[in-house]
């Protein structure tokens, strides 16, 4: 995004990353309940896709991020299922 590239251009040359994560369809309550009002509303959703992401999946990859080498760069991360 934009924001991002404009964060990475102000941090250049500091001893920090800017690495953006976008999750695809993560089956989460916060989706369901707060956003559906239920979790039937939800599972409906999600109904066809085999192996939907887990909040511990974008957990996962956040880690992995942080704890990446300095050699390694990730701009962009999209989950998807």
């Amino acid at each position: 995004s934009m924001l991002v590239a404009a964060l990475r251009q102000e941090l250049a040359g500091e001893p920090s990353r800017v690495i953006e994560i976008a999750p695809g369809m993560v089956h989460t309550e916060e989706f369901s309940l707060v956003r559906l009002g239920s979790a039937g509303a939800a599972d409906r959703v999600y109904e066809g896709v085999e192996n939907p992401l887990t909040a511990d999946d974008g957990a996962d990859v956040v880690a992995y991020a942080l704890t990446a080498p300095g050699h390694v760069n990730l701009d962009l991360v999209t989950l998807r299922p």
